[in-house]
């Protein structure tokens, strides 16, 4: 999300490991297990295989992907689970090399630059001495809010009975594990600081330097879990 709230926060690119890089230990990966293959004798390689691929997969296609599921599940002598353990990560190469990993829908697309349009206006705020901080943590609790709202939909969730709000969003997505106790801590306070600025609270939200934080800790957690 947001060149343009990274180029305002002045924030560096992810650090994460390209596709491409991805797709060559992937490779590298392949080339060891095939090897394990060969030397087994007592059908030991078979499992330690398996150990090495899960772990990878589950690292770098996510803990609840189809790719990990399927290894996880893979069976049988050495010869044949590390054949079965190779076809499975040439399918997730050839899942990298289309593009899909880092897939995203148009309408999901637009619902994120929304939100990332909202914190540029809410550091541009944040810039002028000329306006309360509490404008500012009004906008960046509302572009929480939406991302954690659309998130829920995008996943097809459901708050049931909860009141619509970042509370009841947060306590869904922890509830089906796509967010950590550590988040849900993280937005459960930034949500306690919107709600300070939207009851006029004043005291609570003068600080600029905090709620330079909250911008900034918002910002970090919408890159971390966008798509």
């Amino acid at each position: 999300m947001g060149s343009r709230l990274r180029e305002a926060l002045g924030s560096p690119e992810s650090g994460d490991m390209d596709t491409k890089e991805l797709m060559r230990q992937a490779e590298d990966l392949r080339a060891r297990i095939r090897r394990y293959a060969r030397q087994d004798h007592a059908g030991a390689y078979g499992e330690a295989a398996k150990a090495q691929v899960c772990e990878f997969l589950r690292a770098y296609a996510g803990p609840k992907s189809a790719f990990l599921k399927q290894a996880e599940a893979a069976q049988g002598f050495s010869g044949y689970l590390v054949t079965t353990l190779d076809s499975i990560l040439t399918s997730f190469v050839e899942y990298l090399q289309a593009g899909l990993a880092t897939g995203i829908s148009p309408e999901r697309k637009a619902q994120l630059d929304v939100v990332s349009d909202i914190l540029v206006q809410a550091n541009s705020l944040l810039e002028d001495d000329r306006y309360h901080p509490a404008a500012a943590a009004i906008l960046i609790g509302a572009s929480l809010e939406e991302f954690l709202r659309t998130w829920v939909e995008a996943e097809g969730l459901s708050i049931g009975s909860a009141k619509p709000g970042i509370d009841a969003y947060c306590k869904t997505l922890r509830a089906a594990d796509l967010i950590s106790k550590q988040d849900a801590k993280d937005v459960t306070a930034w949500g306690g600081i919107r709600n300070h600025a939207a009851h006029g609270e004043w005291e609570e939200v003068s600080d600029r330097a905090r709620i330079r934080l909250m911008l900034e800790g918002v910002n970090l957690f919408l890159r971390q879990k966008e798509g």
